[in-house]
């Protein structure tokens, strides 16, 4: 039987507790009658507060007193003055250890109650992905650097409705709760984004209007959008790492896409459309993933990952990448958040297919933003600082898709 922590905690204290209550013992039985040890029981109650209950840790007190008691007894010294003053001690001391053990129980029932809220709230902000998005089989992985964090700045999310199907893998520059927050901020740009019906450029460039006043003056977030079209998928790079494509027969390659401005910087996005055959997969992921660094300090690269992910079901291609990962690492240990997400042409197969809920309302496409803002942001020219030197993202009019054979 496997012993939970909590268990393991229990069982040693208490060990520990018994443990000095026979040492103490033996001293007592093996010293001279002129040494009286006997208000050394007291520490047992006390060790038994650190990691067992009130109630078991009165018990040690009550054992304690016991043998103080005896151990008067056994050393003559009965009837004296330091009688009731070496039980009285040990007295004290138990019900202190006991008053300690209450107060060290509520605190950690506080705590689990506190930490199943976070817990939730954290899983709230980054959805769950079906395993079945229409005819797209899907996948995702994440792994928070945080300590004691589920989630992080990186993030990723999806969209169903009757016109569209969309993903998006994005990396909120930063760590921590603040990273969070703009994470969830991307997210519901991105699904009010992909309600709206427009071109998949266009929808970025929202976005990044959207989020745009919430971030500082340091702040963007990079993300790579995605949308499926039959035996076609379009993309749209915010400054975001290649995706990898894995076709049907085993070859693959990292997808070249204009490297336009991550979201909150950029106004112009251009998309391009690769072919998408059943039974092709695509990786996309975040620069944990493309970054991680070995004990040489070199990157992971990302297209020898492809075999991994070729051959398999999609849930175990990403065990396989998170594995390889972890053994480039020294010692496993992430440094930066990791979000992946897997998709693969699934068409044709007999498989219940996921359906969001909050897609059972999207029965039209939504009206584009209207406030000055938001049409500011999509018509603005930007300024010359904004643009990456060699883009193709270039001032005008929001660039239409490409297609890449």
């Amino acid at each position: 039987m496997t012993l939970t922590g909590d268990r393991r905690r229990k069982l040693l204290g208490a060990g520990l507790a018994s443990l000095w209550l026979v040492t103490v013992l033996i001293i007592d039985q093996l010293t001279d009658p002129s040494f009286v040890p006997a208000v050394l029981y007291g520490v047992a109650p006390l060790i038994a507060s650190a990691a067992l209950p009130p109630a078991a840790t009165a018990g040690f007190g009550v054992v304690a007193v016991a043998l103080t008691t005896a151990s008067i007894q056994w050393n003559g010294t009965w009837g004296t003055a330091q009688t009731w003053i070496r039980i009285g001690d040990v007295a004290l001391v138990a019900a202190a250890g006991v008053v300690l053990a209450a107060a060290r129980t509520r605190r950690e029932q506080q705590l689990a109650r506190v930490s199943r809220i976070a817990e939730v709230a954290q899983r709230v902000v980054l959805p769950l992905v079906p395993t079945h998005v229409g005819p797209v089989a899907a996948g995702t992985r994440y792994l928070s650097a945080a300590e004691d964090a589920l989630v992080g700045g990186d993030l990723y999310d999806w969209f169903h409705s009757a016109h569209r199907i969309c993903f998006i893998v994005g990396d909120v520059r930063g760590k921590g709760i603040n990273a969070v927050e703009q994470a969830a901020r991307v997210i519901r740009a991105f699904r009010q984004s992909a309600a709206g019906g427009a071109d998949l450029a266009t929808a970025a460039a929202e976005m990044s209007a959207y989020i745009a006043p919430f971030l500082d003056d340091e702040e963007f977030v990079t993300a790579a959008v995605v949308q499926v079209n039959g035996e076609q998928v379009t993309l749209v790079s915010c400054g975001h790492p290649r995706p990898l494509l894995i076709a049907a027969d085993g070859t693959a390659r990292l997808v070249n896409l204009p490297p336009c401005l991550p979201l909150g910087l950029g106004h112009f996005y251009e998309s391009v459309t690769v072919p998408w055959a059943p039974g092709d997969r695509l990786l996309l992921y975040t620069d944990g993933l493309s970054e991680a660094r070995d004990a040489h300090d070199e990157f992971l690269p990302v297209l020898p990952l492809a075999p991994l992910l070729h051959n398999t079901t999609v849930e175990a291609a990403l065990d396989n990448v998170l594995g390889e990962v972890r053994r480039h690492v020294p010692h496993g240990r992430f440094t930066d958040d990791l979000a992946v997400l897997l998709l693969e042409n699934a068409a044709g197969r007999d498989e219940q297919l996921g359906v969001d809920p909050r897609d059972s309302l999207v029965t039209s496409p939504a009206p584009r933003p209207t406030s000055p803002a938001a049409q500011d942001a999509l018509t603005a020219q930007p300024a010359a600082d904004e643009l990456i030197p060699n883009s193709r993202c270039t001032p005008g009019a929001v660039i239409g898709p490409r297609y890449i054979n």
